[in-house]
């Protein structure tokens, strides 16, 4: 008897040794990096459960994400502080087992319709993970609560609208927090009574912050004939959260062949910048596209000319000019150069930037500041040293190396 609980144990132990992996990474920058993220791709290690991280023999926060919806994690996410010059240890214990780890959100999103029983703007409950909607939706700006899929961190929050737009509008926080679940980006008076954000930013038809638009040669198009729009929640989490809108047939002008776009935006915790990953379903190579930022009334533009772009400006949020203050925000874009066609001159609307696709993918970083944080910037030149930063964060990403 003593001999099978021996053989059981030692098989017991053998699959739990299987079951685990340990990846021991070392991490390095050229410059100091704040809350870094750190990406590792689980492919090669089979179907993770769960996962632990230890940073310089302390835990952090870590995140499993499926991102296809497979039902097998995708990649693994944490975020380290990384000294100029000092390599740091992380080591990754991957099991196939057991859940992830709760740790406290960090990052929110939601898609929410309207419920006609429901007149509070900031308590409607229809949640949705994703929406598609027909081209045969005359007006799908009116389709969801907050007119498209929202999404922030402790920093800074935003909605996508779900038209032919597709324009990011800003919401300005007082204090860092996350705020959407409770506001809906509709805070009531009370709310700012107690100090929550709002509305910060008027777009018309502006980009905004980053919307990607057609190009014609000498101005942008709006994305207008599209078969499908889809808005959906990827992940949130401590680390993280993705959200992604499509745009499938998409007819960018008459008689071209149409094509189907994938736009990821990628908002970490703690940071007031996010990515945006461009990917088209075939070949884009030799076509021009347009981003940009909106030109906000009275604003002082900086430029390095060099892919990176921002302004400070100040303007009414809204036509209702007796229940709304003016705002004063900092808006920022960075194209790395591949994707960099030129910079175009500022108009009365836009700072535009031509941009162009390497095969079928687009890649640019977008961020913003209110003058309402009580954490973040509060003059042009304030912000435009923010840009220079981000910049250089942005060009000397943390080198990831396996140990």
């Amino acid at each position: 008897m003593k001999r099978i609980i021996f053989f059981l144990s030692v098989c017991m132990a053998g699959t739990l040794a299987s079951a685990q992996t340990k990846v021991h990474l070392n991490l390095s920058s050229t410059i100091s990096q704040e809350a870094a993220p750190i990406v590792l791709k689980l492919t090669p290690y089979g179907k993770i459960s769960s996962a632990i991280v230890m940073l310089d023999g302390k835990e952090v926060p870590c995140q499993l994400d499926d991102l296809n919806k497979d039902g097998v994690m995708d990649e693994l996410s944490f975020l380290a502080d990384i000294q100029k010059g000092i390599t740091s240890k992380a080591t990754i214990r991957l099991d196939k087992s057991g859940a992830p780890k709760e740790y406290p959100q960090r990052t929110f999103a939601e898609i929410v319709l309207r419920n006609p029983k429901v007149t509070e703007k900031n308590k409607q409950d229809i949640y949705l993970s994703s929406i598609t909607v027909d081209k045969k939706t005359t007006n799908p700006y009116n389709v969801l609560h907050h007119h498209g899929v929202a999404f922030e961190n402790e920093l800074i929050g935003m909605r996508i609208y779900m038209d032919h737009r597709q324009t990011i509008d800003l919401y300005g926080k007082f204090h860092q927090g996350l705020e959407l679940e409770s506001t809906q980006f509709y805070t009531s008076k009370e709310q700012k009574a107690q100090g929550y954000g709002d509305d910060v930013l008027w777009v018309g038809n502006s980009f905004g912050l980053g919307a990607l638009r057609g190009w014609d040669g000498s101005k942008p198009t709006m994305l207008d004939n599209v078969a499908h729009r889809t808005h959906r929640i990827v992940a949130m989490g401590p680390v993280r959260t993705i959200v992604e809108v499509e745009d499938n047939g998409w007819t960018i002008a008459s008689g071209q062949e149409p094509i189907n776009m994938t736009l990821c935006y990628t908002l970490y915790a703690g940071h007031r910048d996010f990515d945006v990953d461009v990917k088209f379903n075939r070949n884009m190579t030799g076509n021009e596209f347009a981003t940009g930022i909106i030109n906000v009334k009275n604003s002082t533009e900086y430029s390095d000319h060099q892919g990176l772009r921002g302004c400070w400006g100040t303007d009414w949020p809204a036509s209702d000019t007796l229940n709304w203050k003016r705002e004063t925000v900092g808006l920022g874009i960075y194209v790395p150069t591949a994707y960099r066609v030129k910079e175009m001159p500022a108009d009365k609307d836009n700072y535009t930037t031509v941009v162009k696709p390497i095969g079928n993918t687009i890649r640019y970083s977008l961020a913003y500041t209110s003058d309402n944080e009580d954490y973040g910037y509060h003059s042009a030149d304030q912000w435009n040293s923010y840009l220079k930063e981000w910049k250089k964060r942005k060009e000397n990403p943390v080198v990831i190396k396996k140990r």
